[in-house]
């Protein structure tokens, strides 16, 4: 199977791609997998072979806590387009696992192929690099929205984040979408309680602001949404480079 279009569609709203570089990037060969919901992904520990590709539906990075047994926290969430563990072809292994939320698809990539591109493509591999960074400030942006902002605007954000990064890559439009995350998955990402989700969840419907019926989202006032989260994209590094 081919690598996915929305990878190449998260680059090219970044940067231009020449005709090698996509030629490069359609020859890469993947191996295609569907994961069940709750399904580990990436496994943590030694270092791999592979690294993995977002394909449909959602992923997130889970941190298993020692001697609690069974409580998680929750990192990231990964969407179509997304490289989910990039760097784990450079450290000596993760320190995390890769969870599917929701029935999901992704493909592997071997890390001979990406040795090859590091070699033979620069422009390539610093577009890597780049999407490296992008989770780093993703990451970073998530550490400043859990200290700064309350249940419904931290809700909130988080909405607007991944409804943008969907629509970069073209698998969500018209301000819907889809995020089957469990209240307690919700809980564990933002760092609340199932009763103080539930009641964000509530304001946010109050206000006019969402449609939420069980994994299905609509935006019903973008402004308003976007205004009580505070969210500015640009650390999701979109403005294209000129060429």
């Amino acid at each position: 199977m081919a690598i996915t279009e929305y990878f190449i569609r998260y680059l090219q709203r970044r940067d231009r791609l020449s005709d090698a570089d996509l030629a490069r990037l359609h020859a890469i060969p993947t191996r295609h997998h569907q994961a069940a919901p709750g399904e580990v992904i990436v496994e943590p520990g030694a270092k791999a072979s592979q690294s993995c590709m977002m394909l449909r539906g959602l992923s997130a990075r889970s941190h298993q806590l020692k001697g609690r047994s069974g409580q998680q926290v929750i990192t990231a969430l990964h969407v179509p387009g997304d490289f989910v563990d990039l760097h784990g072809f450079v450290l000596n292994g993760l320190t995390h696992a890769v969870v599917a939320v929701g029935p999901a698809e992704v493909e592997f990539i071997d890390h001979s192929e990406l040795i090859e591109i590091t070699r033979n493509f620069p422009h390539l591999t610093r577009l890597l690099w780049r999407a490296t960074l992008i989770d780093a400030a993703i990451h970073r942006q998530w550490l400043v929205a859990a200290a700064s902002l309350r249940s419904s605007a931290h809700l909130a954000h988080l909405l607007c984040e991944i409804y943008t990064r969907l629509n970069v890559v073209g698998a969500a439009t018209g301000l819907q979408f889809s995020m089957p995350l469990l209240q307690r998955e919700l809980a564990d990402l933002l760092g609340y309680s199932p009763i103080h989700v539930n009641r964000a969840v509530r304001d946010l419907r109050d206000r006019g602001l969402v449609r939420w019926v069980g994994a299905d989202i609509t935006i019903l006032d973008w402004n308003g949404l976007a205004t009580l989260a505070r969210f500015d994209p640009d650390y999701l590094d979109l403005c294209r480079e000129p060429t």
